[in-house]
């Protein structure tokens, strides 16, 4: 048995025994920057997309796998709507940092994915070959500015198949899109609790790609085992510091030169990113999770290895039908453009129309298998959803299972679950009971782990984080609201939920309805919607 399981642990229980360090206060005026900061690089800036969603527009939000291949629009369009800067946000609502939001230095830049306490810690790397459309080389993507900077000139995508290994996607494309993490992005904040948020913000990161890439017919697939240490020494990174968590091959038109690019194993990022905070800290236990995950990267796990981890069809019950998922015509970078956090804003006066519960719980269970090189395609999820019924229409009270096959929601208990849900909340930017519905994703973490090893901890994570960025687009789509959390007390939810027996840990909540009406916001749209 890893570390993981001890970690896992740890973090279901931290609403009881704090992790250590359990004194730690931010120091929010040392915080880091957000994104990654190259001074002297040459950037290069990147198109839009122009209106390349009208094209797919007809495939829906969560539409089929495509066959299609990126070009340099199709790339700038990506980044921008999943991680570039869209707009500034200002509203009346419940969130603790309101009063020092008006001020530009605390401004609040919205941005299309998703990302826990809005630090987006992901750092973007482009790495491109010969077939590319800019010189060979290493590239940052700069989401301020929304370019690419470049660390490294030649072409070092023979490191990147040969770290990849035996990936079928990886011989077919010199393009790479590489994600990393500084961690000091995110402890600062989340001390060890850090490794639990950003292997979610990830996976949040990988669905808006793929919901962007099938939308308009494109080939997205990705991978989270790999020789992580050999990736990190050609970007530069420390692995005390740093990590790499994904890889995406990217199908680019024209497709590959006929002769890849040979290895190049002396090559390596050597420019270093400015980092704001004076004092940088580290955490021993976030240093541990990590060299535990590293541990076996390279070890792709066989076909049907997480065939005993998935989980498991609805149980018996009374069943209340939910009307069919309606089709989620509003075009996908609108969505991305219009998602955001509700932070309070819930209300509970007009019952929430179960067709859009329906809708946001169709795409939340879609989103269970990630599509990850160590997932069946096309098989089960790693994760079922458990529903607590405030004020959906027709619905009565009480806390439901979602039936992904019959969508339908099973009873496990009947009544009413709003002083539960807000008794076990730990911040106060959210009143549960107002809320239409409060969705919990829950997986069997443990057996993920014995399956693949301790490396399984950021896929089953990642497809947690997966499933709420697809719970926020289908919600905005549907014309709702939603809000996500891991302030909760994970203990009381197994017991309510009697998980325990199943191995199963409940790893967030996702909270759908609608809102006050008249709302007091002011938006800014950096680039049209």
């Amino acid at each position: 048995m890893g570390y993981a399981h001890e970690y896992a642990t740890a973090v279901m229980r931290r609403g009881r025994v704090p992790m250590e360090p359990a004194d730690f206060v931010p120091d929010w005026s040392d915080r880091p920057r957000q994104g990654r900061f190259f001074p002297g690089a040459p950037l290069f800036p990147l198109p839009d997309g122009g209106r390349a969603e009208d094209a797919g527009a007809g495939r829906g939000l969560f539409g089929p796998p495509g066959t299609g291949e990126f070009t340099l629009p199709l790339l700038g369009g990506m980044l921008r709507d999943s991680y570039g800067l869209t707009g500034r946000r200002l509203a009346v609502q419940a969130n603790t940092d309101l009063g020092s939001l008006p001020f530009h230095p605390h401004a609040n830049w919205s941005r299309g994915t998703a990302s826990g306490g809005g630090l987006y810690p992901v750092g973007i790397h482009w790495i491109t070959g010969a077939s590319g459309p800019l010189s060979p080389g290493v590239y940052s993507y700069d989401a301020a500015r929304h370019g690419v900077a470049r660390l490294l000139a030649g072409d070092v995508t023979g490191e990147v198949r040969a770290a990849l290994g035996d990936l079928a996607d990886a011989d077919a494309t010199d393009q790479f899109l590489v994600l990393g993490v500084t961690f000091w992005q995110n402890s600062f904040k989340y001390n060890s609790f850090c490794y639990h948020a950003v292997t979610m913000d990830v996976g949040a990161l990988l669905q808006t790609w793929r919901m962007w890439a099938r939308a308009r017919g494109l080939h997205f697939g990705s991978a989270l085992w790999f020789d992580e240490p050999r990736l990190g020494r050609l970007l530069g990174l420390d692995p005390d510091r740093d990590g790499v968590f994904a890889v995406v091959p990217l199908r680019w038109e024209g497709g590959p030169p006929s002769a890849p690019a040979p290895l190049s194993a002396g090559a390596r990022v050597r420019r270093v990113p400015d980092e704001k905070s004076r004092r940088v800290l580290a955490f021993p236990t976030l240093r541990r999770i990590h060299a535990a995950t590293l541990e076996g990267a390279a070890d792709r796990p066989a076909p049907g290895a997480l065939d005993g981890a998935l989980a498991a069809p609805a149980g018996s019950g009374d069943r209340v039908p939910l009307p069919a998922a309606p089709p989620l015509g509003m075009p996908l970078r609108r969505a991305l453009r219009e998602r955001r956090s509700s932070f309070g804003r819930f209300s509970a006066v007009t019952p929430l129309d179960p067709a859009r519960l329906s809708a946001v719980l169709a795409a939340s269970v879609a989103a269970g298998n990630l599509g990850t090189d160590a997932e069946t395609a096309g098989g089960g999820p790693l994760t079922r959803l458990c529903v607590f019924v405030n004020h959906v229409r027709g619905v009565p009270a009480g806390v439901y299972e979602y039936d992904r096959d019959t969508g339908e929601l099973v009873l496990l208990k009947a009544g009413d679950f709003g002083g539960f849900l807000q008794h076990n909340y730990f911040l106060a930017n959210y009143n549960l009971e107002q809320a239409a519905a409060v969705v919990v994703p829950i997986a069997r973490t443990r057996a993920v782990l014995d399956a693949v090893g301790d490396r399984g901890y950021r896929l089953v994570n990642a497809v947690v984080g997966a499933t709420a960025q697809a719970a926020y687009t289908a919600a905005r789509a549907a014309g709702t609201a939603c809000g996500v959390a891991l302030g909760f007390d994970s203990v009381s939810y197994e017991e309510e939920l009697g998980l325990a027996e199943r191995g199963e840990f409940p790893l967030l909540i996702m909270m759908i309805g609608d809102e006050r009406t008249r709302p007091a916001d002011y938006r800014y749209d950096i680039v049209a919607p």
